[in-house]
């Protein structure tokens, strides 16, 4: 599987809201940071916590805009659009930075700004 490729598996396991299907690209210790929010650490306890974020929002549709691979770490610039509880679109850019351990991540580091997510 190609790098895009993978980036869309895990875009779609956010998409499809499989908190277990996502928490399974990061390694049994891993780090999950979401914005400026603290580190999660621990598979199970980053399906925890994304599954709660999974029942904040309707829906989402991630796109690779590009990506770059460097010392084997990943940075994935895309686009997420988010559909909220209340049916309301919004589009919002974010870059990613994957701190690679073989094929799993090992840091999963969202750099995002979901203001308009949450904003009335």
């Amino acid at each position: 599987m190609d790098k895009k490729e993978w980036l869309e598996k895990i875009g779609k396991s956010i998409d499809t809201k499989d908190a277990d299907g996502f928490a399974s690209f990061i390694t049994e210790n891993g780090i999950f940071r979401f914005g400026n929010n603290p580190d999660v650490v621990g598979r199970q306890a980053i399906s925890d916590y994304v599954a709660a974020f999974f029942n904040m929002i309707k829906s989402s549709e991630h796109k690779v805009v590009n990506s770059w691979e460097k010392n084997g770490d990943i940075i994935w610039e895309g686009q997420v659009k988010y559909t909220r509880l209340d049916d309301k679109k919004v589009t919002v850019n974010f870059v990613n930075l994957f701190y690679m351990d073989g094929d799993l991540i090992d840091k999963y580091l969202i750099h995002i700004d979901n203001t308009p997510l949450f904003s009335n």
